[in-house]
């Protein structure tokens, strides 16, 4: 299941039925959890720590330093979680005194040319299609899907279950259950053919979509409309969800 032409150090954990490919180099400080894949060419450095059953294809470089001249040598860490694949020449650097490490969830697809860089927390379930970049402390929530050609600036923050459109410049924080796309990134919708298929009901869709309405359809500034939705939902989930984002947003939130 190992190739003879991979290099493992010694030190490295490598867990049960693993598989890495010819030309692959792991090094010492890094765990990876039994089923895994890992392809030809693969280069795993220090740090990386990579969960059950995920797929790495060639190329990928996994747990390099920041690319960011803050960094002082800090021991941090790589985590992708279980079941994720990551595809052809990812890179994923590992992170700062920040915040210690980089995260990828559970179950997410990296697709070809993605790069993500120091302490990113992307959540379970994730899409990033090729050629995405993520700045330094970007956050995606569960479900998220950044469509190709697509980069985002440090400290963005992305919401659960958001769509965005190829090829978007995303400057802002976008808030979850909805649509993004244009230039400048506005919004364009709530997603709710993603929630469908995500078995939210019918019920829960008309809310969102009502909470929308109120933020960016009403004519009222932000901080307006957050006051008409505790005025009017209060105790809602979903809507006390939207409005968490909205006030631990530090970058501000995308327009209509």
């Amino acid at each position: 299941m190992i190739s003879p032409l991979a290099y493992i150090h010694p030190d490295a954990r490598i867990g049960d039925q693993v598989e890495i490919g010819p030309f692959t180099s792991i090094a010492a400080d890094v765990e990876i959890g039994e089923g895994t894949w890992i392809g030809p060419n693969v280069t795993i450095m220090d740090g990386a720590r990579i969960g059950a059953h995920c797929q790495i294809f060639s190329g990928a470089v996994l747990s390099a330093i920041p690319q960011d001249l803050k960094f002082q040598g800090e021991n941090t860490t790589v985590e992708i979680g279980d079941g994720s694949t990551i595809r052809e020449c990812v890179t994923i650097n590992r992170g700062t005194k920040a915040y210690g490490k980089t995260e990828v969830g559970k179950d997410c697809l990296i697709m070809a040319y993605v790069h993500i860089a120091h302490d990113c927390i992307i959540g379970n379930n994730v899409i990033l299609v090729n050629s995405v970049a993520l700045a330094g402390h970007v956050e995606i929530g569960d479900y998220g899907i950044v469509s190709g050609l697509s980069a985002v600036h440090q400290f963005v923050k992305i919401g659960a279950h958001v769509m965005i459109g190829g090829g978007a410049m995303v400057r802002k924080d976008v808030p979850p259950f909805i649509t993004a796309a244009g230039e400048p990134l506005a919004y364009a919708g709530v997603n709710s053919v993603g929630l469908k298929r995500r078995n939210f009901s019918q019920e829960d869709i008309n809310e969102i979509q009502m909470l929308y309405r109120t933020i960016y359809q009403s004519g009222m500034n932000v901080s307006q409309a957050v006051n008409r939705i505790k005025e009017m939902h209060p105790d809602r989930p979903l809507a006390e969800l939207i409005l968490r984002f909205i006030e631990q947003s530090n970058r501000g939130l995308i327009r209509k």
